[in-house]
């Protein structure tokens, strides 16, 4: 099982294979790669740093303890109907993007993300959409 914070879960949806460091990417193609193939992975739904966030480099300010981040993580918990220590499959959380997320939401609900401008997220949402799942990752 893989404890995750909310915001974390539309990441994954845009990842492709970059990121804060090296030990970040490694570790974040090791998690999208086992919930790609494997979607019925468990995911517990956490307040806070996660395993992704672990990895993340140590370079000052620490990202994933910003208020910023607390708040986007509430509003897409909120967005999907979720709560947190709650527990389910990847396939689970797939089916709540499809109910209940648009590839324009990023757009807000994402806004002072950095990683935005690339419009990965809102592609990984319209995968999501039409059923394609997690892209793979090289």
């Amino acid at each position: 099982m893989y404890k995750l914070r909310g915001h974390h879960l539309f990441c994954l949806l845009g990842y492709r294979g970059m990121g804060y460091s090296e030990e970040y990417v490694k570790n974040m193609t090791r998690l999208h790669q086992t919930l790609r193939e494997n979607p019925k992975t468990l995911i517990q739904l956490v307040n806070g740093p996660d395993q992704l966030c672990k990895k993340y480099p140590n370079t000052g300010t620490y990202h994933c303890q910003d208020m910023n981040i607390f708040d986007r993580d509430a509003v897409i918990l909120e967005k999907m109907g979720l709560t947190i220590g709650q527990i389910l499959n990847w396939e689970d959380i797939e089916s709540r993007i499809k109910k209940f997320v648009v590839p324009s939401d990023i757009q807000v609900i994402c806004e002072t993300c950095s990683w935005r401008s690339y419009g990965v997220c809102q592609e990984g949402i319209q995968e999501i959409h039409e059923g394609k799942g997690l892209r793979v990752v090289k």
